[in-house]
C-alpha cells in the first residue's frame, strides 16, 4: 500500500483536488509498487526497458482535500508478457476515492518492443507471479 498526503497545491479554488493529480499519484504508486517487486524504475532503466503509459482511466467517486492521507493499492490486473495493466484503488480511511488503471508495454532505447520472456525473464517471472496472485472480481470493472 502506497500512501500520499495531499498538498495544498494540488488542490483548486474550491478547495478539492485537482483531477489530474490522481494520475501523478497513480505514477508514484507505480513506482513504489516496482520497488516493492524488488525490480526498481533505476533498474527498469539500467536494463534498457521502457514502459510508456498506453492508456489511462480514472473513475472518480469522492472528492480529497489538503492534508487527507490517501492508501492507494496497486495490483496487476492484466499481463500477457507484452502488456501490462495496472489497477489501483484509492482511499481516504475506508472510503473509496478513485478507481484506475493504466496500461503500459515494453520497449527498448530504439522503440521497438520487447518480448520480456525471452529478454528479461526475472522480471517477466515476477510479473506472472504478481498477477496470478490478484483475484480479478475483488478489482474494479471499466
Amino acid at each position: 500500500m502506497y500512501q500520499h498526503k495531499v498538498n495544498y497545491y494540488e488542490t483548486d479554488k474550491m478547495g478539492i483536488t485537482h483531477h489530474s493529480n490522481y494520475i501523478r499519484w497513480m505514477e508514484e504508486a507505480r513506482v513504489d509498487f516496482l520497488d516493492k517487486i524488488g525490480y526498481s524504475f533505476a533498474k527498469l532503466e539500467a536494463d534498457g526497458i521502457i514502459s510508456p503509459v498506453v492508456s489511462v482511466d480514472c473513475r472518480y467517486k469522492k472528492t480529497t482535500s489538503f492534508d487527507d492521507v490517501i492508501d492507494i493499492d496497486v495490483s496487476i490486473l492484466e499481463f500477457n508478457g507484452v502488456k501490462l495493466t495496472l489497477a489501483y484503488q484509492m482511499f481516504l480511511g475506508d472510503k473509496l476515492v478513485c478507481d484506475a488503471r493504466s496500461v503500459h508495454c515494453f520497449i527498448n532505447d530504439k522503440g521497438k518492443p520487447i518480448r520480456l520472456n525471452k529478454e528479461f525473464p526475472a522480471f517477466y517471472d515476477i510479473l506472472t507471479e504478481k498477477s496470478s496472485k490478484v483475484s480479478k472480481e475483488l478489482l474494479p470493472k471499466f
